[in-house]
Formats: C-alpha cells, sequence, structure tokens
C-alpha cells in the first residue's frame, strides 16, 4: 500500500482524507484526532466545547527564524497548524523576528545567538515559501492561512508602555515557577531570557485582540510560556483563571503537543551524526531528506506516519501490519519517506528521490550522468583527477579512499569485489572504463557498496 503522491503537489488537495468509516475532519473531532495519532499532549479546560461550538477560530504557533530553513523538528507544529486548517480552523504562523532577536530558553542549554533585522527577515521570507507546501494561504473564506511577523508589533512598543501594560501583570515568583526557566537557573540565564515569556505572552494577547486568535498551539516545553499569554489576556478582559471550571467561558484557549523523541532518548529531527535535516532543498537535498525516512527505525515508523501524513487509521493498520510481517521489505518506512518528501518537495521530486535511492542501492549501478551529478555530494562521494583514472583501475580504487592500500585494493580484486561503472575489475592494473558522461565513475566494493567520483575541473 502507497499513499497517493500525485496529490501532494501543494496543500489544496489532502491525501488521507477519512475513508468511508471514520468522519469526516470538523473542529469538533480535532482533539480526537490529534489524540488517536498520539500527538496531543494537553489543552486548557475550555477548549473542546469552544471547539464543539462550531464558531471559526483561529489558532497559531510560533517559529524561531534563527536559521534561513526550517527543519524536520519544526514539522511537529507545521502538522498541527495543518490538521488545524483541515479540520476548519484558520493557522495563523508566527515568525518571531522580534523574539528571535532575544532568545528564547525552553529547551536550551546555552543562550542562542542574537540575530541582527536583516538576517531574520530574510529568514522569515524563505520560511513562508516553505510553510506554503503545507498550509492553504489561499483557503476562501475565513480558513486561509496567515503568516505574521511579531517584529511588526514587537518593534513599536515603548519600553515604558509594555512595563505598563505587560509586566505588572507578572510577580516574579510566578515567572521563576515556570520549568522553562527553572532549567536554566543553575547554568545561567540572563535577563534578557527571563523576559522571553512576557513578549511571547504580548503576542498572544496581540494576536488576540488584533486577528481574534483564540488559540495558541506548541511543544509541551512552551507550555508555561503559553500560559502565561492565557493570563495576559485573562487579566486585560477582567476574568480570573477558572472561568471553564465554573462554567463560564475562557477568552482563550491553549493546546500542547507531546515532545517526540527518538528511539535514544534525543529531541527529534537530527540524523544520527547529530545534524539537522533541513527542508531547503539547497542544504538538505531531497534524496538526503528520503533517505532520512527511509531509514526510519521500526519502533518509530507508526509514530512517523501518524504525525507527518494524513493516512488515514486503515492505511496506517495495513502498513503497520506489513511492517510486522514483513520487516525486511521497509514498506511503512517507503509511504512514509515517499509521502513526506512528496509534500516537502513535490511529488515529481519525491519519486526522482525513489529513483536515486534504488539506483545507489540495486543491483545495478547508475549509469545516468543527471542522475549522478544529482547523487553526487549526497552519498558517499569523491573527487578524482584525470591522472588518478589513468593511473588504472585499482590506483583509482586506492586515490577515492575505496581501500586503504594497493595491497588491500588488489586481495579485494582478486575475490571479486571490485566493480567500476558496472564492469568487474579483474587486475589491479587494468584500465579504468571510460568515465559517464565524460566526468563521473561509480565504484562498487563488495555487493552494495557504491561511491560516486566526479573528474576534478
Amino acid at each position: 500500500m502507497t499513499p497517493a503522491t500525485g496529490s501532494l503537489e501543494g496543500p489544496g488537495a489532502e491525501s488521507g482524507d477519512a475513508s468511508p468509516d471514520e468522519a469526516p475532519p470538523s473542529l469538533a473531532n480535532l482533539l480526537d484526532e490529534l489524540s488517536w495519532r498520539g500527538m496531543l499532549h494537553d489543552t486548557t479546560p475550555g477548549l473542546p466545547a469552544r471547539l464543539a461550538s462550531r464558531r471559526p477560530i483561529a489558532g497559531y504557533n510560533g517559529f524561531d527564524p534563527s536559521g534561513p530553513s526550517l527543519h524536520v523538528g519544526h514539522l511537529v507544529p507545521i502538522f498541527g497548524l495543518l490538521q488545524f486548517q483541515r479540520h476548519g480552523g484558520r493557522p495563523v504562523a508566527l515568525v518571531g523576528g522580534g523574539t528571535g532577536m532575544i532568545g528564547d530558553p525552553s529547551g536550551t542549554s546555552a543562550e542562542r545567538n542574537l540575530l541582527d533585522r536583516a538576517t531574520l527577515e530574510a529568514n522569515a521570507a524563505a520560511m513562508r515559501v516553505q510553510l506554503e507546501r503545507f498550509l492553504d494561504f489561499d483557503a476562501s473564506g475565513d480558513r486561509g492561512a496567515l503568516l505574521v511577523n511579531n517584529l511588526d508589533w514587537l518593534g513599536q512598543i515603548g519600553l515604558i508602555d509594555w512595563l505598563r501594560d505587560v509586566g505588572k501583570h507578572f510577580t516574579i515568583p510566578y515567572m521563576l515557577a515556570k520549568d522553562a526557566v527553572q532549567v536554566r537557573l543553575d547554568r545561567g540565564l540572563s535577563f534578557t531570557e527571563f523576559s522571553y515569556m512576557l513578549i511571547q505572552a504580548t503576542d498572544y494577547e496581540h494576536l488576540h485582540r488584533e486577528l481574534g486568535v483564540d488559540l495558541q498551539m506548541g511543544g509541551a516545553d512552551q507550555w508555561g510560556n503559553i500560559t502565561a499569554g492565557l493570563e495576559l489576556i485573562r487579566r486585560g478582559a477582567g476574568i480570573e483563571a477558572g472561568a471553564a471550571d465554573r462554567g463560564g467561558d475562557e477568552p482563550a484557549h491553549a493546546l500542547a503537543y507531546r515532545l517526540l523523541l527518538s528511539p535514544s532518548g534525543a529531541k527529534f529531527g537530527k540524523t544520527e551524526g547529530g545534524t539537522s535535516v533541513w527542508l531547503d532543498a539547497e542544504r538538505t537535498s531531497p534524496y538526503a531528506f528520503y533517505q532520512y525516512w527511509l531509514n526510519t527505525d521500526d519502533r518509530d515508523v507508526g509514530t512517523y506516519l501518524r504525525w507527518f501524513t494524513l493516512l488515514g487509521r486503515a492505511e496506517i493498520g495495513a502498513l503497520e501490519a506489513s511492517l510486522a510481517a514483513r520487516p525486511e521489505a521497509r514498506e511503512a518506512q517507503r509511504a512514509l519517506a515517499r509521502d513526506i518528501t512528496a509534500r516537502t518537495h513535490g511529488a515529481s521530486t519525491a519519486e526522482q528521490a525513489e529513483a536515486d535511492a534504488a539506483a545507489m542501492f540495486g543491483d545495478r549501478d547508475p549509469t545516468d550522468p543527471a542522475q549522478l551529478d544529482r547523487l553526487y555530494g549526497s552519498v558517499d562521494s569523491f573527487e578524482f583527477s584525470e591522472a588518478d583514472r589513468r593511473a588504472g583501475a585499482g590506483a583509482l580504487s586506492v586515490s577515492s579512499g575505496s581501500y586503504p592500500s594497493n595491497s588491500a585494493a588488489r586481495r579485494a580484486i582478486d575475490q571479486g569485489g571490485l566493480s567500476i561503472n558496472g564492469q568487474r575489475i579483474t587486475t589491479f592494473d587494468q584500465a579504468a572504463p571510460d568515465l559517464i558522461g565524460g566526468r563521473f565513475v561509480v565504484i562498487r566494493t563488495g555487493k552494495r557498496t557504491k561511491r560516486i567520483g566526479r573528474l576534478r575541473r
């Protein structure tokens, strides 16, 4: 079973809408949807009733523009907003152009580097392009996604006004009690970062007042900052906390996603080498992006199918059954990799990445120069000179780093373990085959290990 990636060129066509035995998406069943997918951590008490009222609602999630691209760790809030829009809400993506100049202590062990305004604005513009792959900014009515930058209002607030209108509502003990602050006190926390929760609260109050945003969403580690925003909105409206518990209406609400951890317990979103996997194709190639998901641990693939695709219960159940029956086929991983790569980079690019993976790990070596040019740098690669090639096949294999010495290469050749461009090498001094496209060689060592070499110009 595979998802229909052809419908994923943009956010308008949704793969995985409700099957005949599932209720169609609506605000009333949003929390049930997030619960069965395992994404839901907590909500404020009044949110279920607010969603069940079916009144239009806008909800926002913040994104830190500290880098020029979003990465796969951002997919949790992105898919939270996607599910919110799919069920009838208006998603608001807040780019923290202002808070990015401050830094957030949540989930970090040290103060972040502060960026200048021009860099933050450039990063925010790049993020808009990536978010358009997931959210529909052109939807009709009150469902169209919005992108806002908190620098637009935070940059206009004077210090005295802010201290008078916001700071007076929060005591030091209230702020010190927040988990995000507690975990950093012993290691050092600047006043700049200590003030972050009040600035995030200012964001929520502004969006609630100016755009009618009634819901803030975020990771479980953001709960303290989110509830500070609720407190500020309540104070401004003259409402005491706990109104929903007493049968009243809360003016605003909160929803937290579970924190997603890898099998090792590390925060989701890093490769085994500790590097980020980016949504920008220039920073992480579509092939490498596809491979990241294809290499998902069997223990995690069911979770990722629920969190990062719109596949329904029956489809995911069938993929999990296939995984249990034939884990070596990796059908669930292939479906996951194909679906999320198509949504992030487009269906045609996902098909290309899948073909590239088949070429690198299949029985036949790749022979298409365009494919080799695309793969170079995303797989184990090397450069060689014309002199390296003229030295012969065995010498080329050593200079490529495939073998540590001439003697090791000779032993491998004697055992039939070296081929170049699909040609079995039988002697160390054998001439190297012609270059593919006048520039590339594919060195295969053993049965499956392939390396791509490119002639140095």
